[in-house]
Parts: structure tokens; sequence; C-alpha cells
């Protein structure tokens, strides 16, 4: 799966607020909630019992919340820009300001895990990183994601 095919525009918030990672995590239950017709409470409580295993920080400040949830029929992709990075529990302890959250039907998990993979190596690129803390729109933001999947696969 292509991260064209998993994120929607409508599913990228370039400019959030988020006092902690919480917060951050609910901003991703409550869009959820919006495009894919889930209820928020579900998906955050999916996300927070997947960092209670260990966070999803996964470095320079990103980080990949995921879980499954029930009603979805692929892996979605929801990605956050926060405004002001958040203390996450990071494997490097850096804060995160880059969320990309994937969320899948729960019998998805193969296709769960290999879509994470591909999210992770992505936005292991610190030019791509760099990019998207400067794009100033969800359009240019969806465009680096695209683009640097397609350049990334090659």
């Amino acid at each position: 799966m292509e991260i064209g095919d998993l994120l929607e525009r409508t599913a990228i918030a370039p400019r959030v607020n988020a006092a902690d990672k919480r917060q951050a995590l609910s901003v991703i239950a409550e869009i959820a909630g919006r495009i894919l017709k889930v209820k928020p409470a579900a998906v955050l409580d999916g996300l927070l019992k997947r960092e209670e295993l260990g966070s999803t920080g996964v470095g320079h400040g990103v980080a990949t919340p995921h879980t499954h949830v029930k009603g979805l029929t692929r892996v979605h992709g929801i990605f956050v820009r926060l405004e002001t990075p958040v203390e996450f529990g990071a494997m490097d302890d850096q804060p995160v300001d880059l969320l990309f959250a994937l969320l899948a039907p729960p019998d998805a998990s193969s296709q769960h895990l290999r879509t994470l993979a591909k999210v992770s190596r992505v936005l292991r690129r610190g030019e791509l990183r760099q990019q998207l803390r400067q794009a100033s729109s969800i359009d240019a933001i969806h465009a680096l994601l695209v683009s640097d999947a397609h350049r990334s696969a090659a």
C-alpha cells in the first residue's frame, strides 16, 4: 500500500496545538472520528494502550502511533504536525512534532506492519522531515509524503 493510498488530504492537520502526548493522540482520534466515521474514544483508547507497550516515538521528532480499529476495511493514515513538540518517550529522548498515525482493521496485522515499516522508512530521511516542518499547506505536506514514498521505493 502506497502512502498516497492511505493518506487523504482531509487526514492531514498541519498546525496542531497539543500540551502533551495524550492530547496529540486525542487529535488523531478526533480526525479519525470525523473522516472515518469511527468512535474517537475507541481510537484514543487503542492508541493509548499501544503506547503503554512502548512509545511509538521513533526519534528525530517523529512518532508513528498505530492501532487496530473495528469498522475499518483498510489501513488509513493520519498526519499531524504539532506547533510545539511534546514529550513522547521517544527512543532518542527528543520531543515529537511529526506524527504519522496508522489505523488498521483488526484482521490486517501483516498489512499493518508492512505499512508501518514503509512509513517509518520514509520518515527516516532528514531532508524530508525538514521539508515537512516547513511546508505551508496540506497539499504541500501530502505531495512531500507521496512523492518521497515513491522515491524511497526506488
